[in-house]
């Protein structure tokens, strides 16, 4: 019997391995388990990344919906909490989305009568001078058809009344159209913006002043049309 309780013993003993300190090695059951804890980490985490490749490839709205699903998944409350959220911004984004598509057609719009208003001033201001050159044109003809007759007259006959009296239509003229002269009078200071002096002189008056009035100008609407050409003093 001694034998054989040995024998069973020894048999133990090798069954099960020692520590140094003579406790039962559980090493290859721990890493067992790390092993497999590993192995299950790694798995969710390849679980996650095709997720996520797969969310990246779906549309909008089914990436959307896989993301509640997977809330829902673990709390349904917080599910139906983010789809209401997500509901309310879609509805905003729809909202803005309108009020741009509405904003962009009115400046459209805007934009086209602006263009046609433009175009109409500008047909209007070419057809307001077209009328005021053809109605001046209309009152000169007059003056020319006085011209015309003083120089069918005999080369003996004395037109000068005649020519006065078309000059003095011709100012009439000027003068209906908003025309003024520009006559400087002898002594008069020159103004270098209404006056072009052409040359200076031996005068009695001070020097710089006006001596003689060569080509009287015009101006009009404030605007000078023609310079009036004088001479002027020298001061000696």
């Amino acid at each position: 019997m001694t034998d054989e309780a040995d024998d069973d013993a020894q048999a133990a003993e090798q069954r099960t391995p020692e520590s140094g300190d003579g406790t039962p090695d559980s090493e290859p059951r721990e890493n067992g388990d790390e092993s497999a804890a590993l192995t299950e980490e790694a798995d969710a985490t390849s679980a996650d990344e095709a997720a996520e490749q797969t969310d990246a490839e779906q549309p909008q709205g089914q990436v959307e919906g896989s993301i509640i699903e997977r809330i829902a998944a673990h709390d349904e409350s917080l599910a139906v909490e983010a789809r209401e959220e997500l509901d309310a911004k879609a509805q905003e984004l729809d909202a803005k989305d309108e009020t741009i598509e509405e904003l962009e057609g009115k400046l459209t719009r805007k934009q086209a009568d602006f263009q046609n208003f433009k175009k109409r001033q500008q047909q209007k201001l070419a057809d307001q001078t077209a009328r005021a050159t053809e109605n001046l044109v209309e009152r000169l003809l007059p003056v020319r058809d006085n011209l015309a007759r003083a120089l069918e007259q005999d080369a003996d006959t004395d037109i000068r009344e005649g020519v006065e009296g078309t000059l003095r239509e011709l100012d009439r003229v000027l003068e209906d159209e908003g025309v003024t002269a520009i006559e400087p009078e002898r002594g008069d200071e020159p103004d270098p913006e209404r006056h072009e002096v052409l040359m200076r002189v031996e005068s009695d008056q001070p020097e710089g002043a006006v001596e003689e009035l060569y080509r009287p100008g015009y101006e009009m609407a404030d605007r000078v049309i023609r310079t009036a050409q004088v001479t002027v003093s020298d001061g000696e």
